[in-house]
């Protein structure tokens, strides 16, 4: 792609989303290329941490007018750990946070975490996740947990005007418009920690902005 194929609003978008990267702490994103086409955000090179890949996506949902996010970053990473070292502090990282029940289990293969069991919250399998997720000489981490609650679903209530959420049986449907990223993953979040809720089908569509109002933007929600 080059940039006499983009319009005023990827260019912004694409410079917005590198300004990003800059500014965040948890971010290198001196090896990281970015483009953006249409709302949609395409992250490409090399980071040292599957952490700081992540990080990463963060900072480009943050940006008004991206819509979508690729994540096409690879770890490489300075110091290679061994499978054995990786799944030591991944049981010890488990263990550390009270919520997560010992049915929940990790498997290390190629520095690629694999996280299977059983929990009742769909909160406790996100947080195994994130549990994991910074251990040093993690290349990616696969979360199989299984959510079965013990209690029924009941009313998910979402703090915003434009969702409308719908329940059956155990899984939450969002469906609507936001206009950043970070208020479609909150709202997400929300639903999540419903009780009775074991998925969360998150179908609300990220609003672009009109190219006449490009000026107003911010680059930061």
């Amino acid at each position: 792609m080059t940039t006499a194929t983009l319009t005023q609003a990827d260019v912004r978008v694409r410079d917005a989303v590198m300004r990003q990267l800059d500014w965040d702490p948890e971010v290198d994103g001196s090896a990281v290329g970015v483009a953006a086409r249409t709302g949609t955000v395409t992250l490409t090179g090399f980071i040292d941490t599957y952490s700081g890949k992540l990080a990463a996506e963060r900072a480009a949902k943050r940006v008004h007018g991206v819509r979508a996010v690729a994540n096409d970053i690879q770890v490489r990473l300075r110091l290679a750990r061994t499978d054995a070292d990786i799944a030591q502090d991944a049981v010890r990282a488990l263990e550390l946070r009270s919520t997560i029940p010992a049915s929940v289990q990790g498997v290390v293969h190629n520095g690629h975490v694999t996280l299977t069991g059983q929990v009742e919250w769909l909160y406790q399998k996100e947080s195994a996740e994130t549990a994991v997720q910074h251990i040093r000489g993690v290349r990616g981490v696969l979360n199989h947990i299984t959510v079965a609650p013990r209690a029924p679903a009941r009313d998910v209530h979402v703090d915003a005007r434009h969702i409308t959420v719908t329940v059956s049986g155990n899984t939450a449907t969002l469906t609507g418009t936001v206009g950043t990223w970070l208020e479609r993953d909150s709202a997400e979040r929300a639903a999540a920690n419903a009780p009775g809720i074991a998925h969360v089908a998150n179908r609300i569509v990220v609003q672009s902005f009109d190219d006449s109002k490009m000026d107003d933007w911010d680059d930061i929600c």
